[in-house]
């Protein structure tokens, strides 16, 4: 019952549901199916659901996308990688010069739509049997709908809107484009439910909860400014008594920090082979990490990488003396050589720092497959300082009580300090922007960034490149106008 959930395709799902879930090239509505056997036919038993339930789980390590381009699309890090034509979509998005046609882009609109898919799939069947923990299951399926067309939304902004049946050729040139209000309705309609029916502890660790609903539907409300239903959701969720903040803030990004109390809902990596870079949306591990680590490495504690997202000096000078969450964000990397006689190379845009959240660590001499593509490193996609951080912005900003938001800000800052000679008594809009530095301190190099920026208007101050107007959404990928015939028009300005 206790056993981790580990996250993988399992075969007799991957048989079931057509080709469009899982090929690297496949686009929104391409559903020609490849395998003889008929999924119309497929939910006969509870383990039939739990397997379609783990598919639809397994997408979210394709996010891994999601988190690396939210940070070098915001102020706080640069692309990096080896040269300035090294995955040249990435490069396009740093610099703000990214178009329609862009396969980076394009990956991410595949694979959550892949999510939606998959989510769908098992909604549309879900009334073939009974039994016992199949309530449980469709919460956990609505959960996971929501979470994957919230990225949707944030990333595109209206898109195609289909539930509890799959898409299928054709819907590209007559289901439109849904506006962003009508997404965001179904996604708090589905995380309600979520909340109502999970459990506040998983049966299987990595499963979400009903805290996970909670504390991302609290973050839906606020991207929306819907600040009175924030704090409230978000305040059940810290009177849960659930969550506490560590008090290591480095024991949170380190192997044996992994599904801990301060985590809310962690998306689950491992270090089995399966993937190579035709297709990495297919690996087990952490792709991002690997993505991350310094070039050409050798030394003690991690291992190397690529160079890419490197922290700028601008985001690194954000904390403030004493601030022990500093050496545990950034990997100074002249002053690690330095003290450990570690070697490494440079590559583009080299500024000397490097993500140490999400670098790759030294594993066993066992470990298998490309270690790039292997790193088992789980993504902490909310935390419990987030929904502190969270509810303290909707208790300010909706002018509900400062006093709250003072608390909860304090809270964070005084484990990132160790002591309590840091707390905030400001109030009114100092308060806002003590807040909002907090929040970009806080969870430097976790991707949260460029949409904080975006969705309280300051990306066009903070952002090189950043025109207000366009850069708030990502164009559809070009072949998805082009399909639709039409019927979806291409974001502002693009």
């Amino acid at each position: 019952m206790n056993s981790r959930i580990y996250i993988k395709i399992l075969f007799t799902v991957v048989l079931t549901i057509s080709s469009f879930l899982f090929s690297c090239t496949d686009d929104f509505v391409k559903v020609s199916p490849e395998y003889s056997i008929d999924s119309e036919n497929y939910f006969n038993s509870d383990e039939d659901y739990y397997n379609a339930l783990v598919a639809a789980y397994d997408i979210l390590q394709s996010t891994y996308a999601n988190v690396i381009v939210g940070e070098f699309a915001s102020d706080n890090t640069l692309c990096g990688g080896e040269n300035p034509t090294d995955v040249i979509g990435w490069q396009q998005i740093d610099d703000m010069i990214h178009t329609p046609v862009n396969s980076n882009l394009r990956d991410i609109w595949n694979w959550m739509f892949a999510g939606v898919q998959r989510t769908n799939y098992f909604m549309e069947f879900k009334d073939n049997i009974d039994f016992d923990e199949k309530q449980e299951m469709i919460g956990e399926i609505r959960f996971l709908r929501a979470y994957y067309y919230f990225e949707l939304v944030k990333w595109f902004g209206p898109v195609p809107l289909k539930v509890d049946e799959r898409f299928k050729l054709g819907d590209e040139s007559t289901i439109p484009r849904a506006p962003v209000s009508e997404v965001y309705a179904q996604i708090e309609e589905d995380l309600l439910y979520a909340a109502g029916v999970l459990k506040e502890i998983p049966a299987q660790t990595g499963r979400a909860t009903k805290g996970a609903a909670q504390a991302l539907l609290g973050k839906v409300y606020l991207f929306q400014e819907k600040f009175d239903e924030a704090a409230t959701v978000l305040e059940q969720v810290i009177t849960s008594g659930n969550y506490v903040l560590v008090d290591d803030y480095n024991s949170i990004f380190e192997n044996e920090g992994e599904n801990g109390p301060e985590s809310v809902f962690e998306i689950q990596y491992t270090d089995v082979e399966g993937a190579g870079f035709g297709c990495l949306q297919c690996s087990e591990g952490n792709v991002a990490v690997g993505f991350s680590g310094v070039r050409g490495y050798s030394g003690p504690l991690f291992t190397p990488g690529f160079s890419f997202n490197v922290p700028t000096r601008e985001a690194v000078d954000q904390f403030e003396p004493g601030d022990l969450r500093k050496e545990v964000t950034i990997l100074d990397i002249e002053a690690w050589a330095t003290e450990t006689g570690a070697e490494y190379t440079t590559g583009n845009e080299h500024t000397g720092y490097f993500n140490r959240k999400y670098l790759p660590r030294k594993r066993s001499e066992e470990a298998q497959g490309d270690l790039n593509l292997t790193n088992p490193n789980n993504y902490r996609a909310i935390r419990y300082s987030d929904v502190l951080l969270m509810a303290a912005e909707a208790n300010n900003r909706g002018g509900i009580s400062d006093a709250k938001a003072q608390e909860y800000l304090s809270m964070v800052r005084a484990r990132a300090f160790g002591d309590n000679n840091h707390t905030i008594t400001l109030t009114g809009e100092a308060l806002t922007d003590a807040i909002y530095h907090e929040r970009r301190v806080e969870l430097m190099g976790e991707g949260h960034h460029f949409f904080d920026l975006v969705r309280t208007g300051r990306a066009a101050d903070e952002i090189d490149g950043f025109v207000a107007g366009k850069h708030e959404l990502f164009p559809l990928p070009l072949e998805e106008i082009e399909f639709s015939n039409g019927n979806w028009s291409q974001n502002p300005n693009y």
